[in-house]
Formats: C-alpha cells, structure tokens, sequence
C-alpha cells in the first residue's frame, strides 16, 4: 500500500551525490573529482576539503574537462565530472560520444539541475532532451535517481561499475522515501502492488506518481508503481511483468516525452505486450522561469495530470 510509504525527510538529490561521491571516495582512492566551476552548486566542498589533491577545477570549458576525464581513464582513475545537465549533455555531446562512448572509457558524467525543477533560471538551462541524448550512446548507462538517498547510493554504486555512466539529480529539495540499500543499477523498484494500472516513473516525478497514486487508490483504482530509477539498460522483466497484469500504463518523466523514459517502455510494450500507454512528460517544448512548483503544473507534471492520465489509459484498456 501506498500508505506505508514513510517520508523520512527533506533534502535535494544533488546533495546525496555530494554526500555520496564523499563517501566512495573514502573507499576508493582512485575516484578524482572533476568541475566545470560549480563545485559550490554540486556539493562538491566536503570532497575538496578532503581530498584537495583529487579535485581539479576545469573552470568554464566543459569540452576540455571531458576530454581531461577520458585521458584520467587510462591511468586507472574513476573520474567524475559535474556541472549542470545541460552543459553535462547538449554542450560537450561531440566529445562524450567520441572521447568517451566510443572506446567504453570508465568515466562518470554527473549531471546536476536537469529538468523544470530547477526553476527561475529558465528555458537555457533546463535541459529536458538530455535522457534521450545519453540513452541513445552505445554502451552508457544511464541513471535518474528519486530521492536524496537513492542519489547517494547510486553515486556509490556507479565507482564500482565498469563503463561509462551519466548520472542525471536536481535542485530543489525533495522528499526522502527510499532505502539506500535498496537501489541496484539496472533493477527497477516496486512501490506499490496493484492490478488496474502501472505507474512508471524516474527521478523527481517518482514521487508526484506516489501522491497520484493516493489518490487513485481513493477512487478505488488499483495501482502498481515502479521506479524506474536505471533508463538503461532498463529492466524489462519488471517492466513486462506488471503491464502484463494490468493492461496499461502511465509513464512520467521530468523530460520531453519524446526520447525519455516514456519511448523506452513503449518500446518494450510493442514487442512484448500491447498496451495503452498515457505519457506525463513535456510536450516538445522548452521550459520557461518560474518556480519548480509552478513549473510542474504548467507542463502537466503534477499529481492531477497523472491521474487524469491513468484514468484515460484505464478506459482504453479493451
């Protein structure tokens, strides 16, 4: 049941990655920090002031710190590089695809401030194309975390894996409702249990699906929620396993709806179970300024549109 879902707190994603790139580093004295002059807004200070020697500040040139990262590979390091999603993705996508992509370089792509959430700095830097952009490279994988704690094991998690990883968090501050010892990379998480309607979800949207999912069970409707915190390579068993069971599905994603999450289950579903799919996303558009709150009504993120989303797939199942 929804209802035994505990929020234990408060805090934003992009601290979990602070907190959990600090604590990998303790275990792994080959992971190196790497920023493009935003250590502050990454929560990188924590890490500088311990491991000042393992922190190289790139400055405004994201190319290059790209290009620093992948050479970092080859003497066995475990780069991390951070700045905003945007320039993360769209402004260095010629060198993550050659420099790292192509030759499997082991270095992880930390993305912070993606999607509306990140609010009054507006459509320049509110990158919703980024999922698609990265999901679409051989071999990388690809990750959005829910909450402050799954951020944090997943930045722990990701030193351990072999291979590029782009590691998508946001700005503002979130509830926490997830264990740390429950995220693995590439295994989906099941919320809830129910049989009328599956909710798939990432990143902050995975809880907005949780207040839609409330009420829905108001209305007496049934809902299976899972997150789906791993794009790629995403878990198709789990995926095909609940559609199977209740016959359609709403996926939602605080990211344009073409590329993202949505085409990844659509994908899944018209090979291996047909169903109607309502999709909760952006619609082919930028963002705008305005607070992440604002944002998420305006763009049909919030909690009313997904469920007006799951009773219109619900009422198309045949």
């Amino acid at each position: 049941m929804l209802a035994d879902i505990q929020v234990t707190g408060n805090k934003d994603t992009r601290s979990g990655f602070g907190d959990g790139i600090l604590e990998a580093a303790r275990e792994n004295k080959n992971i190196i920090a790497l920023t493009a002059d935003l250590a502050g807004s990454l929560k990188l200070n924590g890490f500088i002031k311990e491991f000042p020697e393992r922190f190289i500040q790139c400055g405004i040139a994201e190319a290059n710190m790209i290009g620093i990262a992948a050479g970092l590979t080859i003497g066995g390091k475990i780069p991390y590089t951070t700045t905003f999603a945007n320039f993360s993705t769209g402004r260095v996508y010629d060198q993550i695809r050659q420099s790292i992509a192509y030759s499997g370089k082991n270095v992880k792509i930390c993305a912070s401030h993606a999607g509306l959430t990140l609010g009054e700095d507006g459509a320049t830097h509110q990158i919703l194309e980024d999922i698609g952009l990265m999901k679409m490279l051989p071999g990388m994988t690809v990750i959005v975390p829910a909450d402050y704690n799954q951020t944090k094991a997943a930045t722990k998690a990701i030193a351990h894996f072999e291979g590029p990883v782009y590691l998508r968090f946001g700005r503002p501050v979130w509830p926490i409702f997830t264990k740390e010892e429950d995220f693995v990379i590439g295994k989906a998480q099941k919320l809830s249990t129910g049989k009328d309607i599956s909710i798939f979800a990432c990143g902050h949207l995975v809880w907005i699906a949780i207040e839609a999912g409330k009420i829905l069970e108001g209305k007496g409707i049934s809902v299976e929620i899972i997150n789906i915190h791993t794009i790629k390579p995403i878990d198709k068993e789990a995926i095909v396993n609940s559609i199977k069971k209740t016959g359609c599905a709403v996926t939602a994603e605080e990211h344009n709806i073409i590329g993202g999450l949505g085409d990844s289950i659509a994908q899944i579903a018209s090979t291996d179970c047909p169903i109607p799919i309502e999709y909760i996303g952006t619609k082919d558009t930028f963002g705008e300024s305005g607070t992440p709150s604002e944002l998420l009504v305006k763009y049909g993120l919030d909690a009313a549109h997904i469920v007006a989303a799951a009773e219109k797939a619900i009422s198309r199942k045949k």
